[in-house]
């Protein structure tokens, strides 16, 4: 990595496979969601009689440096409560793992909103964005379920060094450390 003439580069990428996809701008290439739905009657409600909607909160951190490493631990709180497992799917998307049942996370980075930096002389990288999210394509006792909202990442983490003494330039070079947090709010729709 060859260092601008501030002393910052572009941000040193490692840690979780989420996290380079951040760092290059992969984020925001998430298509659009397909809409299906059923035929209502006119004046019905779409959303079933029994259905509770209200606010959701998630929040993941992660601090793995192994840059294979697809799966981070989730915490829920609002209309689900529950610790869970975040798994990053190839498509650009997220699965959601709580106890009875799954769905998926579309995320969005709004534009203008991704930040980066690297410092050459302590290897300290820095990357953080914001965006929204759509849920969908519940299992188990999540089953149509509903919403979205926004969120915020940020990374920070510290790269190791060449024998020379020099921060390491390799896009997949190994990490000394680094913390991901994500947290999210919503509106969120179970039936």
């Amino acid at each position: 990595m060859k260092p601008g003439s501030s002393g910052e580069g572009r941000l040193r990428l490692g840690g979780t496979r989420r996290t380079r996809a951040a760092v290059l701008g992969v984020a925001g290439t998430a298509a659009a969601a397909a809409v299906v739905g059923l035929a209502v009657p006119a004046g019905a409600s779409p959303v079933p009689a029994h259905s509770v909607t209200g606010t959701q909160h998630f929040q993941m951190m992660n601090t793995t440096t192994n840059p294979n490493s697809t799966t981070n631990p989730l915490l829920a709180y609002g209309l689900i409560t529950a610790a869970g497992t975040d798994r990053t799917n190839p498509n650009g998307t997220d699965t959601f793992f709580f106890p009875g049942g799954s769905f998926t996370v579309k995320h969005v980075t709004a534009k203008g909103t991704a930040h980066q930096s690297f410092n050459a002389k302590t290897c300290l990288f820095q990357y953080s964005e914001k965006g929204t999210f759509k849920l969908s394509s519940g299992t188990g006792r999540y089953r149509g379920i509903s919403g979205g909202g926004t969120y915020a990442l940020s990374v920070i983490g510290i790269s190791t060094r060449l024998k020379n003494g020099m921060c390491n330039p390799s896009q997949t070079a190994p990490l000394a450390g680094q913390q991901q947090q994500i947290q999210a709010v919503g509106r969120v729709t179970l039936p």
